[in-house]
């Protein structure tokens, strides 16, 4: 035994001086990441500064040059003898174009570079080493690399926030028909940050943006016109703004599989926001990857995925995901085979593009009934990769994979039906299908639910309906990563940078992040915005949460109107929000609220019964309700017993001095006596 406690207490020891190494390691990457970071930042910083002042000398420039070079023509025309204005156009169009080719060539490359970096960086190092790239080739007036850092000025990539600039810059690029920088601009005029609040002006902005090209104005116009922000209310036109978004994502989803982003709310309490299972904690991540190296294929299974795809906060990288699905699969896990199938169907770097070695480990997970084998089997003969194409092959693999629930083969069913593949076409039975899937959030599901009731195809049109279905697939889109980058930005205490993120996606339409950024600005912890406006943006963005279905927003506008903020005390509003969160969405905070109301006669008829009744309800909705109900019911009731006593005295008073003039002065001395005698006639009873 005490051989066994020794051994037990080496092992803790062993395990926390291993823990103390790795801390200490991840604490000096940190460090390490912090100061090259720095370094790199001072450096952009130093581009920054001269991007401006050069575009401001081009254009003195190009003035100067344009008037030299017409004065030169002028004298040219004069000696020749020629007056066509055709020529005088050409000269002086290329006098325009040759200042800017000394930059362009070179400029191009140095944005290509930075891209390439971009894509292939992992850490906070390498991408801000693509940033400079990006600053010095917007210094030699590369458009794209000009929108890239007026992007990084405006949301803080490396602590390099400053509005002005990006305004400055953003000014610029949309006088040369930047849609990207039209966009920013209407959104930055939409919250009145470093610019003057002015939605009729961000409207305008945003239909250029949205006519230049950008997805992000369309899909803000789609919002705007769907709950009619400053707009009259029109399902169809927000259905053709949403629906050019959609067909954007889907044809990017058909392409390669959509990464689902992890939206973190920061209504959350506290104790949960810090351990949130959206993003996976580094020590837990230590944890599991010490279980997978032990031979927990479940682990290895779940690390695979989450490299496979980046998710929980994770990079993506095919190189880990591939080795912990090769463990797994050598364990004998079917899922593992499946995916490792997936990455050579797919390819990427670690497992480049192989049908054969895909057919193999479909096969391999297939025979032994897995779902997602079966699915990539049906998908090689749909594709004819590797085989030749047999829909009645495909169609068989789909329908075993869809009885076990996996919502890629019930689109894929849903699709064969849809288009009429290898079976006839049956609009209903594709329905059918896509809605299966759909209820697992399988997107391009989805994506034709909201084709065919735009187009009423098989199902009765509905412009409601297809429009909220565009819109979930829509919010798929690459922006929905700043979701991430603005969380971070959170935990790490740059308020500034993480409210830009979420209040742009919040003018997408995103519910999470019109709750996360009235949740800061409520805070007032934000610098970008003044104090006096906060409160009053904050109660927008709770009414569209709102409206989009959020019981805690809903909750909010109710207390925004009861205590004033951000407008005029009105508790009969305040009752009305508190009312439909009680109703509508059960939730117990309005339940209390709305009893404290009944209880003292707020805005509605006051009412003890129904005060105690929505107490008692808030305690059987949540454990949590269950101390305030006490506390305010034992004070509703001692107020109440107060209350009965002040009256009881009153009213015995009063018959009192009845008694005392119709029985005497002695008359309590009587009722007394009267009770004692029959106490003690009870008593002989009960004992004779």
């Amino acid at each position: 035994m005490k051989l066994l406690s020794l051994l037990i207490e080496i092992l803790i020891i062993l395990g926390v001086i291993i823990k103390n190494i790795e801390a200490e390691k991840h604490s000096k990457k940190q460090k390490e990441r912090n100061v090259t970071t720095q370094v790199s930042v001072n450096e952009l910083k130093q581009f920054l500064s001269h991007i401006l002042e050069r575009r401001k000398l081009i254009k003195v420039i190009y003035q100067r040059e344009n008037a030299l070079g017409k004065k030169k023509i002028q004298r040219k025309l004069r000696i020749k003898g020629i007056q066509n204005k055709d020529i005088s156009k050409r000269n002086t169009n290329h006098l325009r174009k040759q200042p800017k080719q000394n930059f362009t060539d070179e400029g191009d490359q140095l944005f290509k570079m930075g891209i390439k970096i971009l894509q292939q960086s992992k850490s906070q190092k390498q991408k801000a080493q693509a940033y400079v790239f990006f600053a010095k080739a917007a210094d030699m007036g590369n458009m794209k690399a000009m929108e890239k850092m007026a992007d990084a000025l405006l949301f803080g990539n490396f602590g390099m926030q400053n509005i002005t600039a990006a305004i400055q810059l953003y000014e610029s690029l949309a006088k040369e028909g930047s849609y990207k920088a039209q966009n920013a601009l209407g959104f930055l005029s939409s919250y009145g940050i470093g610019m003057e609040y002015n939605q009729a002006k961000a409207l305008i902005y945003y239909t250029f943006g949205s006519a230049g090209g950008s997805m992000m104005s369309q899909m803000i116009l789609g919002y705007r016109y769907l709950s009619g922000i400053n707009v009259l209310q029109n399902c169809e036109v927000a259905l053709n703004h949403y629906k050019k978004v959609a067909d954007y994502i889907a044809d990017k989803l058909e392409k390669s599989e959509g990464i689902p982003v992890e939206k973190v709310r920061l209504t959350e309490r506290p104790e949960n926001l810090s351990s949130n299972s959206e993003i996976l904690d580094w020590d837990i991540y230590q944890y599991y990857k010490f279980l997978a190296e032990r031979g927990d294929v479940q682990i290895q299974v779940s690390l695979g995925q989450l490299h496979l795809i980046g998710r929980k906060g994770l990079d993506q990288d095919y190189y880990k995901a591939l080795y912990y699905f090769l463990k797994a699969a050598k364990a004998g896990s079917a899922n593992a085979m499946a995916f490792i199938g997936k990455m050579y169907l797919e390819g990427n770097a670690a497992a480049p593009q192989n049908n054969a070695t895909a057919f193999k480990y479909f096969s391999m997970a297939a025979s032994k009934g897995n779902a997602i084998g079966l699915h990539g089997l049906g998908l090689l003969y749909f594709y004819g990769k590797g085989v030749p194409v047999n829909y009645a092959e495909a169609l068989k693999y789909f329908q075993k994979a869809a009885e076990k629930g996996w919502p890629n083969a019930q689109f894929q069913l849903g699709f064969m039906y849809y288009s009429g593949s290898g079976v006839w076409k049956d609009y209903k039975l594709a329905f059918k299908y896509f809605y299966l899937a759909s209820q697992s959030g399988q997107p391009l599901a989805i994506y034709y639910l909201a084709e065919m009731y735009a187009t009423g195809t098989g199902v009765l049109r509905s412009c409601r309906t297809a429009v909220e279905l565009y819109k979930g697939v829509c919010e798929l889109g690459h922006w929905a990563e700043k979701f991430l980058t603005a969380y971070f930005a959170y935990k790490d205490g740059d308020i500034d940078s993480s409210l830009v993120q979420y209040a742009l996606l919040a003018e997408m339409g995103y519910e999470v992040a019109q709750s996360n950024s009235a949740f800061i600005l409520e805070s007032k912890k934000a610098k970008i915005l003044e104090k006096e406006k906060m409160y009053p943006m904050a109660l927008l963005l709770w009414n569209r949460a709102a409206i989009q279905g959020n019981a805690f927003a809903r909750v909010k506008i109710g207390d925004y109107h009861y205590y004033g903020y951000g407008t005029k005390k009105d508790y009969q509003t305040a009752a009305t929000h508190y009312s439909i969160a009680a109703d509508k969405y059960h939730s117990a905070q309005a339940m209390f609220n709305l009893a404290y109301m009944y209880e003292h006669g707020l805005g509605i008829a006051k009412d003890i019964h129904l005060a105690r009744r929505l107490y008692d309800m808030a305690a059987q909705t949540s454990p949590d309700a269950h101390i305030p109900v006490f506390f305010a019911l034992m004070k509703l009731e001692t107020m109440h017993l107060l209350q009965d006593i002040l009256f009881f005295n009153f009213t015995m008073r009063w018959k009192w001095m009845k008694l005392d003039n119709t029985l005497g002065p002695y008359w309590d001395l009587f009722v007394i006596g009267l009770i004692v005698a029959v106490l003690v006639f009870l008593l002989r009873n009960r004992y004779g």
